[in-house]
């Protein structure tokens, strides 16, 4: 019997694509890293040397034309995902996208469409819908553990750039999709949307702290910051249930993250204190009634089957998993594009309920 041939990745990007997407794909089972793209041709192909990959290359292109590629694992600035995306997509590659996915949801949405017209499977990195803690969080929703829901509140608040010393880069930029919105905001729309469905309104507002930041470029002179690092978001979701949340990535000793539920019937709060690690320490506490909360034993059958010092890497393997079961049975499943259309629509309205100061009204999916 022949053996299955794997399915070949090319990497593109090198930041967090090197840290987690090239590891989780030489883990899995059923693929292989087949090609890096590096904007330096040099860079790409020391890359491919260290980690034994057959093509290095600062040409997407040419990466897009190998045979040897079937998917392409996008994980540049958010400023270069929408043209990255169409050349792949165009090459009749399917691809796995970091979030956010793009600068605004209009490009989301052309990709998403690009994607179902050429047949290709379309994977958005959307990792809490991976984690044990948060896949027992949705058991427990779906079983109405708290019945109605009264308030939803979340807080994201980690020291991840509170020092003023660290460095300008395009994270600081708005315009290059820069800022804790994009970061962590990305996430939290997605895992609303999965756990308790869609938004009706929304009312934000966004703040920089830190309005300068050295650049290592120009010799450290300090350079304007123009993305938030903190937000304020105020949503009502179609159901009624109203939700607050706060997020910042300046807040020295921040209480980390957590999502707290309160029902008719009983309270869960999901949540982690780990300021480093946003994956690692999540646990689940829940309350029936006005009794104590107490945490509750993750199941083995949820479990990871294996952990790493990095606590991404897990769950990006899941993430994996999804995109080689979607290309085996072509079908597109969640998260897909589609899904991370949604979460970029609120992106968008969250940046537009700012500017006008005012609560907007969510428009229907497409």
């Amino acid at each position: 019997m022949n053996k299955k041939k794997k399915i070949g990745v090319a990497i593109v990007g090198t930041g967090f694509g090197k840290q987690i997407h090239l590891p989780a794909f030489q883990i899995h089972p059923s693929t292989e890293v087949t090609a890096i793209y590096h904007r330096n041709l040099d860079k790409a192909r020391a890359i491919a040397q260290e980690y034994n990959i057959p093509y290095g290359s600062d040409n997407l292109e040419e990466i897009c034309s190998l045979s040897d590629v079937d998917v392409v694992s996008i994980s540049t600035p958010p400023f270069l995902h929408y043209e990255m995306g169409k050349i792949a997509l165009e090459n009749n590659k399917h691809i796995l996208m970091e979030k956010p996915l793009n600068l605004n949801a209009n490009e989301t949405k052309k990709l998403d469409q690009l994607a179902q017209e050429k047949g290709k499977i379309a994977i958005a990195d959307f990792e809490f819908r991976f984690i044990p803690a948060w896949q027992l969080l949705k058991e427990y929703l779906e079983q109405d553990y708290v019945g109605n829901i009264r308030l939803i509140k979340i807080d994201w608040l980690v020291p991840s750039r509170a020092n003023p010393n660290r460095s300008w880069n395009w994270y600081s930029v708005k315009e290059k999709g820069g800022g804790a919105l994009g970061a962590f905001g990305s996430h939290v729309f997605d895992y609303l949307h999965w756990l308790f469905g869609e938004v009706d309104t929304i009312s934000a507002h966004l703040s920089c702290a830190i309005a300068q930041r050295p650049d290592p470029l120009s010799n450290n002179q300090l350079k304007p910051v123009t993305a938030d690092d903190t937000c304020l978001i105020t949503l009502e979701l179609k159901t009624g249930t109203p939700v607050q949340i706060n997020l910042s990535s300046v807040t020295y000793q921040g209480r980390g993250h957590w999502l707290e539920i309160y029902g008719e019937k009983g309270t869960l709060v999901l949540g982690s204190s780990n300021l480093k690690d946003y994956v690692h320490g999540f646990k689940l506490y829940a309350s029936d009634g006005d009794k104590p909360l107490t945490e509750v034993e993750i199941p083995k059958r949820l479990a990871f089957p294996q952990v790493y010092t990095d606590g991404r890497l897990a769950p990006f393997i899941r993430v994996v998993d999804q995109l080689v079961n979607s290309i085996d049975t072509n079908i597109n499943l969640q998260p897909s594009l589609k899904e991370g259309y949604y979460s970029q629509l609120l992106m968008d309205l969250t940046q537009e309920s700012h500017q006008q100061k005012k609560q907007l009204k969510i428009k229907p999916l497409y």
